[in-house]
């Protein structure tokens, strides 16, 4: 790990106008970053540290609900609204990691955190993703946990987390402030595919900071699921997941969302292939 020094904001836009720097990331809860740093493949010059501000309120605002991106995955996973309105995304929340990590992750890391490839967190690899140019390794090594749709000829990897499928499926969106100002992203568009820039990741802009998760309302009539194929039962990122919602009238579907990871996004055929059927 490179030298850094840590900035300690007291209100939002000090922590902005500490962030604003290339040389600059902002930190919470860490479990992500700090072992990015120790393998060298994150090297800031500073820490913002931001897990004080007042980001961490879950509110329910007419039949909608914001999660401040400070909110602990274990406390909305075990809020009672929350998962009575959207159970969906409390599936998806203990589905991630383990109980102490879930205890210290932060909702806005979960949807930061750095893809698992091998080769992307091995600085002595090549990696089109870490460093642009190098090459793509797994595309003929060892991809078993990688992409099999939606990739490219430059990136394979995928995005690791579990709560991000979720959010996609319920069309959620992102909410980022800068020192110019706020705007909400649809997170079906806040995540990049690989194509030909796999190092622009997201949707966010220098200098901005997740602050809040918007959820819509919830529909009536919805049933929903989260279901995550992995090698052992805790403690483990997905061979492969898949977030699927469905509204019922009577016993046929009538409409449905499904959203998998790649980069979590919707795909809209499988949705319309849904509708209409029997519910079993």
């Amino acid at each position: 790990m490179e030298a850094f020094t840590l900035a300690a904001p007291s209100d939002l836009d000090a922590a902005l106008a500490a962030g604003g720097s290339s040389n600059a990331k902002f930190i919470a809860g860490g479990t992500d970053l700090l072992q990015l740093m120790k393998d060298s493949v994150e090297r800031p010059q500073q820490l913002v540290d931001i897990q004080n501000l007042p980001l961490d309120r879950i509110e329910f605002r007419g039949d909608g609900a914001r999660i401040g991106a400070l909110g602990r995955m274990s406390d909305a996973a075990d809020h009672l609204e929350l998962r009575q309105r959207y159970p969906l995304v409390a599936y998806a929340l203990l589905a991630s990691a383990s109980p102490q990590v879930r205890n210290m992750a932060t909702f806005g890391g979960n949807l930061l955190q750095q893809t698992r490839c091998g080769y992307f967190r091995d600085v002595g690899s090549a990696c089109n993703k870490r460093a642009p140019g190098t090459g793509c390794p797994a595309i003929g090594g060892d991809h078993r946990r990688l992409a099999i749709l939606g990739g490219s000829d430059k990136c394979i990897a995928t995005h690791p987390s579990d709560l991000a499928v979720a959010l996609a499926a319920l069309d959620a969106a992102v909410e980022l402030r800068s020192a110019g100002g706020t705007r909400a992203v649809p997170i079906n568009e806040f995540y990049r595919l690989p194509e030909d820039t796999p190092e622009r990741e997201t949707a966010i802009a220098p200098g901005e900071l997740i602050t809040a998760i918007l959820l819509p309302p919830a529909g009536t009539g919805e049933r929903s699921h989260y279901l995550k194929v992995r090698d052992r039962a805790e403690f483990e990122f997905a061979l492969v997941s898949a977030a699927v919602i469905v509204a019922r009238d009577g016993d046929r579907i009538r409409g449905a969302r499904v959203a998998g990871a790649l980069e979590p996004k919707r795909p809209h055929a499988a949705a319309s292939a849904i509708a209409g059927t029997m519910f079993a």
